[in-house]
């Protein structure tokens, strides 16, 4: 059983009987979209994107809701979310994808290749969708749900959106050819004006930007529906006279295996004493939805210690929501994505704190937040002495062009194999600009795995392209291998 909430009927969208000799999707004059979310940012991308005509006209649209939470039973899915009113009006239907793939876990379940003809039949007669054309918009399309959903309808085009900064880096995983020659276009917010998306280029995905001004609609929609949840922290910052807060933004990097849960609660002390330094006396706490309480009352002892008005926003709405209602002077946070949001959509002040950590600590080099964390230090001011300071001498954003040649760069290593045509470029930005201030971006040891500039010293950089110094390496790994003792057939 599906979990569908009652809305008038569209075209195309009423029962009809299945007609067994027409293969599925074959065509029957009718068109069905389906948008696969799991954010309520998500929806919000989708559901500006719709509004900007983005999307051709369909007979019948259907979000597709996706609740990725460890244990999804004790989560609100993101249609009983704050706010979801205002974005439910652009769908026809809304559909659970955890009630249609049940007892699986929708991060972990994928089809088997024989069975995908019998899950796609089985899905047409669920939704109703019968011999419809089916059109896919998906998130992160490199991984379930995404992937397991592209891979049950193997004839239909797909669009993916981007809700976060990892657009700007590379694919994570290598995509199937089947499912790759079907995305026509990547769909991202202009975060870092300028700045060409890096995900599925290396299919020639084009990128297209989904217009700020159908963005902002969306989202002003967002905060009007919510402003009774966020009037308790509109109080004005006695500290610098300003008309709103310091909001600081939680993350909830433990989870990820980033950070411990000491270091990260280490991370948000850092982060309050940093606002007060200002000399910011109002401050708003957003933590992340799923972070354990006792990050909140760590901060709230210390605020009281500090003589500050503090209050935790822990309500489920969106950082954007807060940036409208509460208009904060200053938004801090590591390297959320809302930080760019605040930057570039609101004209907000913000800061950043702890990247220098992040940069060391992200393993294997390939995790996919290196690039988010990337952009974060190179483009947003320090908030304290004691962090990095700012790519550039007089603490400016770094340019567009210096951050594509170190994006491009950073983008190679982490996935040389996709992106071989990327290699000259990293080859030229290390020869460049490698130096104390951007080594925090490479490791060592990766620049010397990939024999690129920066990985040994210069008089020993002939060695990792030199055969008889690998073939040596070769010989001692095999040696030094341990030897597992050969059991005895008799026994």
């Amino acid at each position: 059983m599906t979990a569908k909430e009652p809305q008038a009927k569209t075209p195309g969208s009423g029962p009809q009987a299945p007609a067994e000799p027409t293969a599925p999707g074959s065509g029957s004059g009718t068109r069905t979209q389906i948008f696969l979310a799991s954010t309520l940012y998500g929806t919000a991308t989708l559901a500006a994107a719709l509004d900007a005509g983005l999307f051709r006209p369909a007979d019948r649209r259907i979000l597709l809701v996706s609740n990725n939470a460890a244990v999804p039973e004790t989560t609100r899915p993101l249609n009983e979310a704050p706010g979801f009113s205002a974005l439910r009006d652009r769908f026809d239907e809304v559909i659970s994808w955890n009630e249609a793939i049940s007892p699986f876990h929708p991060s972990g379940w994928s089809p088997r290749p024989d069975d995908v003809p019998l899950w796609e039949r089985h899905l047409r007669l669920l939704w109703n969708l019968q011999d419809t054309e089916v059109e896919l918009a998906v998130e992160s399309i490199q991984v379930e749900p995404a992937l397991a959903l592209v891979q049950l309808f193997p004839a239909a085009p797909i669009d993916v959106y981007a809700d976060g900064l990892m657009s700007y880096g590379p694919t994570r995983n290598k995509l199937d050819l089947l499912v790759v020659t079907r995305v026509r276009r990547l769909l991202h917010l202009d975060l870092v004006p300028g700045l060409t998306p890096l995900l599925l280029s290396e299919s020639r995905v084009r990128p297209h930007i989904v217009p700020t001004p159908a963005v902002m609609k969306v989202l002003a929609q967002l905060a009007a529906v919510n402003e009774p949840l966020t009037a308790a922290a509109t109080a004005a910052d006695p500290g610098t006279g300003s008309s709103g807060p310091a909001l600081l933004l939680g993350q909830y990097l433990s989870a990820l295996g980033i950070l411990t849960a000491d270091e990260e609660e280490r991370l948000h002390l850092r982060m309050l004493r940093g606002a007060v330094s200002r000399g910011h006396r109002a401050i708003v706490f957003k933590p992340h939805p799923t972070a354990p309480a006792r990050y909140s009352r760590l901060l709230e002892k210390e605020a009281a210690e500090l003589g500050v008005e503090f209050t935790v926003h822990d309500e489920p709405v969106l950082a954007e929501v807060l940036f409208q209602n509460l208009r904060p002077a200053l938004v801090v946070g590591c390297f959320s994505t809302a930080l760019l949001t605040a930057s570039a959509l609101f004209g907000l002040p913000v800061a950043r704190t702890g990247t220098e950590l992040l940069l060391e600590r992200l393993a294997p080099y390939q995790n996919s937040n290196r690039v988010p964390v990337t952009i974060a230090d190179a483009l947003l001011p320090p908030l304290t002495p004691q962090d990095r300071p700012a790519a550039t001498p007089d603490g400016t954003p770094l340019p567009v062009p210096q951050l594509t040649a170190l994006l491009r760069a950073v983008g190679y290593c982490m996935q040389s194999k996709a992106y071989p045509r990327l290699r000259d470029d990293a080859i030229t930005y290390l020869t460049r600009h490698l130096d104390a201030h951007t080594r925090v971006y490479f490791k060592r040891r990766r620049l010397t795995a990939l024999a690129l500039p920066g990985g040994v010293p210069a008089q020993l950089a002939f060695l990792p392209r030199n055969r008889t110094v690998r073939r040596a390496v070769r010989r001692a790994r095999h040696v030094l291998r341990p030897r597992v003792p050969r059991q005895d057939p008799a026994r």
